[in-house]
C-alpha cells in the first residue's frame, strides 16, 4: 500500500485530547447579535410610533383651533356686510326710518348676541353656529327692507309722474286764469272808461254874499265868500242813475281845501293814487243826455290871493279841471 498524507482510521486521537469547535462559538455570537439588533429595532420602531401619535394629536388640535378662528373671521365679515346693508337702506330712504324703529329692538338683540359671540376668543363651534343663524335671520330682515325700498321707489316714481302732470296742468290753468283775469281787468277798465262821465264847460266864479241875500262876483280874495263851480256832464253809454263826483280844490299854497260840511275825505284814483278830496257831489244822470252841475265851495279859513285849482273825478278818472285866480285887494 502506498504511503499517503492522510492518517488512517486506526490513528484517530482520543476524545480527551480533541480541540474546541470554532463553528459553534461563532453561531452563538451571531445569535446574540441578532437578538440585540432586533431589540434595538423594536425600541426604535416603538419610539417612532409613539412620537408620530403625539405629533398627530397636536396637529389635530391645532387644525381645530385654526378652523374655529377662520370661522369666526368669516362670520365677522358677514356681520359687517349685513350692518352695511342695513345702514345703506335706512340712510338713503328716510321713509324707512319708522320701519327700522319697529325692528330696532329685535335687530339690536341679534347684533348684541352676535357681537358677544364673535368677541369671545373661546367661542365654541356651537356658539359660531348660533352666530351664523343670527346673521342669516338679520340678512332676512334686511332683504325684506330692500323689497320695501324697491316698492317705495316704484310708488315714489309714480307719484312723481303724477305730480309732474298735476303741476303742468296747474301751470296751464294758472296761465289761463291769469290771461282771463288780465282780459277781465282790461275789459273792466274799458267798461269803466266807457261808462265814465265827461265834464265840459268848466267855470269857476268867485262870489261875495251880501246882507240882502244877493251874490256879487268879485276877484278880490278878501271879499270872496265862495267859489261857484259849474260844468256839464254827459255820456252815451253810462246807465241812468245816481253817480258820485269828487271835487278837489287846491289853494295857492298847494294844500287841498277841507270842509266837513262838504263831506271832505279820501279817494283812490286810477292815475294819481290816493288823494284827499274837498267835496263829494251826488248827481242823477240819464243815459245820452247832457246835464248841468253847479255847486258852491266854501273855505272855512277864507280865500287867499293866488290860483285855485279845481279838479273833478268820476270812477277814479279825472274828467275835468279849471283854474281861477284871486287878486289881492288894495288893503290886503
Amino acid at each position: 500500500m502506498a504511503n499517503t498524507n492522510y492518517p488512517s482510521a486506526s490513528q484517530q486521537p482520543s476524545s480527551d485530547n480533541r480541540p474546541s469547535n470554532p463553528n459553534g462559538n461563532r453561531n452563538l455570537i451571531i445569535g446574540l447579535l441578532i437578538v440585540a439588533l432586533l431589540g434595538t429595532w423594536g425600541y426604535m420602531l416603538w419610539d417612532k410610533n409613539s412620537g408620530t401619535g403625539n405629533e398627530n394629536l397636536f396637529s389635530a388640535t391645532e387644525s381645530q383651533t385654526e378652523n374655529v378662528l377662520s370661522e369666526s373671521d368669516s362670520l365677522r365679515q358677514m356681520f359687517n356686510l349685513a350692518e352695511m346693508r342695513l345702514d345703506s337702506i335706512t340712510g338713503a330712504n328716510n321713509s324707512l326710518q319708522g320701519e327700522k324703529t319697529a325692528l330696532q329692538k329685535e335687530i339690536d338683540a341679534r347684533k348684541t348676541e352676535i357681537t358677544k359671540i364673535l368677541s369671545n376668543n373661546n367661542a365654541t363651534a356651537a356658539d359660531l353656529k348660533r352666530a351664523r343663524q343670527l346673521i342669516a335671520e338679520l340678512n332676512g330682515q334686511i332683504g325684506r327692507l330692500e323689497t320695501q325700498v324697491t316698492q317705495l321707489k316704484g310708488e315714489n316714481q309714480e307719484l312723481t309722474v303724477r305730480n309732474t302732470h298735476l303741476n303742468t296742468e296747474k301751470t296751464v290753468l294758472s296761465q289761463n286764469l291769469d290771461m282771463r283775469t288780465a282780459e277781465n281787468e282790461e275789459l273792466a277798465n274799458t267798461v269803466d272808461v266807457a261808462s265814465t262821465l265827461s265834464a265840459s264847460g268848466m267855470s269857476i266864479t268867485p262870489l261875495k254874499e251880501k246882507r240882502n241875500g244877493k251874490e256879487k262876483e268879485t276877484s278880490f280874495a278878501k271879499k270872496v265868500d265862495k267859489l261857484q263851480i259849474a260844468f256839464n256832464i254827459e255820456n252815451r253809454i253810462t246807465t241812468s242813475g245816481p253817480a258820485d263826483l269828487y271835487v278837489v280844490v287846491t289853494d295857492p299854497k298847494g294844500s287841498i281845501v277841507q270842509n266837513n260840511e262838504l263831506g271832505s275825505g279820501a279817494m283812490t284814483t286810477r292815475q294819481d293814487g290816493d288823494r284827499n278830496f274837498t267835496a263829494k257831489i251826488p248827481v242823477e244822470y240819464e243815459t245820452g243826455t247832457r246835464k248841468g252841475v253847479s255847486f258852491p265851495i266854501k273855505n272855512m279859513e277864507g280865500f287867499k290871493p293866488g290860483d285855485y285849482k279845481i279838479e273833478v273825478y268820476h270812477n277814479g278818472f279825472k274828467i275835468g279841471e279849471g283854474i281861477r285866480s284871486l287878486r289881492k285887494g288894495i288893503f290886503g
